[in-house]
């Protein structure tokens, strides 16, 4: 028997990050109940993500279901020029997959009898021999461990870290997917096996093809995009923020929220700046959205039963490919430390936290140069192999 069987754990956050904890906490005898605060199934509106080791590790090692049928991949790495000459190409192989695609198998691993919609939490307070989450419903969670997985407005890490606040970079991610057999038969040749930039003065653009929402064939699949242009803070940034519906977004404007002007705008410019094959991809989406690209790092990850993990501990931009590969990270270590704890929680906690802290400061250093590489500093260039994906540093 488990020394955890019995003992209950609340992940609060049912995203890619708390799902990974809660099939691993299961794995160790929790009775895992996760808190999603949307009342909906989540979607994640398409978005790409490059798959590290880290983030398939589940799949890899403890799932009856295989990455490959999760995935699509390309084999080179490229930089097309303003005519769509390929400045550099170097082969290097990536894996992707979509949000959607992603998360919906972890819940199919993990299952919906303990998988709660529409519980947004509000607080937590804690004894010694356990923590309890309030929520806004009313409702109230009790268990031995307590794990935030709350992404980038986290109410864990404002209780953990009250000092702790977004900054913005200075910039936002345009992004989106199209149909790749949409695309004309030149623009796909050139971008179907491949993760291509173009590079542009303060700006560049990264597309890469992902598995759509019914598989990942020839007709299946999308090619996403993210676009980093720089938006000054204050009024300006704060208007473009304001959706069709006259809220305020602080994080992201979701597809088909955006203001008209500001797509029209953005389809106008992608002509004007980027590799024809890139603006291509860009002037067909259809709904283009909006990724705020700011940074925020709790000093704190655990306290007594609670920990923070991923995002809501530490929220790095996008440039290393490694926010979900973050997450997966924090829960496999956060299990090994629960594994060697003879069943003490605040111990493994503590074991835990230095190492997770360290690993999160490194990343977010990291990408911050790249951000400031290529968006003020114009010195982001192609083949520069300190520029590569990768959690723990740029891939070798």
């Amino acid at each position: 028997m488990s020394q955890y069987t019995h003992a209950r754990a609340a992940v609060i956050g049912g995203s890619i990050g708390g799902l990974t904890t809660a099939l691993l906490l299961r794995e160790l005898g929790f009775v895992v109940d996760v808190y999603e605060r949307t009342p909906t199934p989540l979607d994640g509106r398409g978005g790409g993500i490059v798959l590290q080791p880290d983030t398939v590790r589940w799949f890899t090692e403890c799932s009856e279901q295989h990455p490959e049928a999760l995935s699509t991949a390309t084999e080179y790495v490229q930089y097309l020029g303003q005519g769509n000459e390929i400045l550099h190409r170097e082969r290097r192989r990536w894996t992707y997959t979509s949000w959607g695609t992603f998360y919906r198998a972890l819940l199919a691993d993990f299952g919906t009898e303990h998988y709660h919609l529409g519980e947004f939490a509000c607080g937590v307070s804690q004894e010694a021999d356990h923590a309890t989450v309030r929520f806004v419903s009313g409702r109230q969670a009790r268990a031995e461990l307590v794990v935030f997985a709350d992404g980038i407005t986290s109410i864990g890490r404002r209780t953990l870290d009250s000092e702790s606040e977004l900054e913005y970079s200075g910039y936002v991610g345009w992004r989106g997917t199209v149909p790749e057999h949409r695309l004309p038969d030149g623009t796909r040749a050139l971008l179907e096996n491949a993760i291509s930039y173009s590079v542009v003065p303060h700006s560049h653009i990264t597309l890469y093809p992902i598995p759509g929402e019914t598989g990942t064939g020839p007709r299946d699949r999308l090619l996403n995009y993210v676009w980093y242009r720089n938006v000054p803070a204050g009024a300006e940034l704060a208007e473009m923020l304001i959706d069709k519906r006259g809220f305020t977004g602080a994080v992201s404007l979701h597809p088909g929220q955006v203001q008209d002007r500001y797509v029209d705008e953005m389809r106008a410019t992608a002509e004007e700046l980027l590799a024809p094959a890139a603006a291509e991809v860009v002037t067909a989406t259809e709904q283009p959205y909006i990724q705020v690209v700011s940074d925020v790092r709790s000093a704190k990850m655990a306290d007594g039963r609670i920990a923070l993990l991923g995002d809501a501990a530490s929220a790095a931009r996008p440039h290393a490919a490694a926010g979900t590969a973050k997450a997966a990270a924090d829960a496999w270590a956060l299990a090994d430390a629960l594994t060697a704890a003879d069943g003490d929680i605040p111990a493994a906690l503590r074991k835990w936290e230095p190492g997770q802290l360290e690993l999160g400061t490194r990343l977010l250093a990291r990408v911050k140069e790249m951000g400031e590489r290529s968006q003020f500093h114009n010195t982001w260039t192609p083949g520069d192999p300190n520029l590569r994906f990768g959690l723990y540093g740029p891939v070798r």
